[in-house]
Order: C-alpha cells, then structure tokens, then sequence
C-alpha cells in the first residue's frame, strides 16, 4: 500500500460531535477516519474519490476520550430536540422583528 502523505495529527480537522478526524485531499474531496479507528491502531486514511491514502502521525496519549455513542442514545436526542426548539424559538423571534419593521414603516407612510 502506498502512502500519498505522512500527516501530523494535529493538522487533522477534528469533529467532536462526529468524532471524525479529516483532512484535505488534493482531488478537491476529504481524507476521513474515526476517533474510533485511531483508538484500535488504524493510522491510514484513504480518500473516497481517488486512490490516494494517508498515514497519520500520532501517539494514543495525544487522542480525546473515546465516546461510545450507543450509551448516549437519549442523551443525543435530547440534543437534537433541543437544538430544533432553540431553532425555532430564533425564527419565531426574527419573524416578529420583521413584522414589528414592518409595522413600524406602514404606520410612517
């Protein structure tokens, strides 16, 4: 297996929500690979458009917790709910800003 790149792991992008390390190919698509993966010793990553792979450069003590998300199943959900009701509540408030602009410059004319 040939590898494209040795990458240090701290130039990885690290998602904590998806704990998906990435890393920008240069066919214009992304290098991925999972905190997960790190944690059981993979260090390569391959691209999913091309052929090309990279090797990542990293001691375990470096790495964040593993999350184990199906202990966290409700506790995501949660998450979720509120994210969409926090979503919401902004809407509803911008929507009565407008409507409050709007008032306001039919009442001047």
């Amino acid at each position: 297996m040939s590898i494209y790149e040795e990458v240090e792991f701290e130039d990885l992008d690290y998602n904590p929500k998806t704990q998906i390390y990435s890393y920008p190919c240069p066919c214009g698509d992304i290098f991925s690979i999972s905190l997960e993966a790190l944690w059981d010793g993979e260090d390569v990553a391959t691209c999913p458009s091309c052929t090309l792979r990279i090797e990542i450069i990293y001691d375990e003590e470096d790495l964040p917790p593993y999350r184990d998300d199906d202990d966290d199943e409700s506790e995501g959900d949660d998450d979720v709910k509120n994210e969409g009701e926090e979503e919401k509540k902004e809407e509803k408030e911008i929507d009565e800003g407008l409507a409050k602009i709007a008032r306001k410059s039919l009442a001047v004319n």
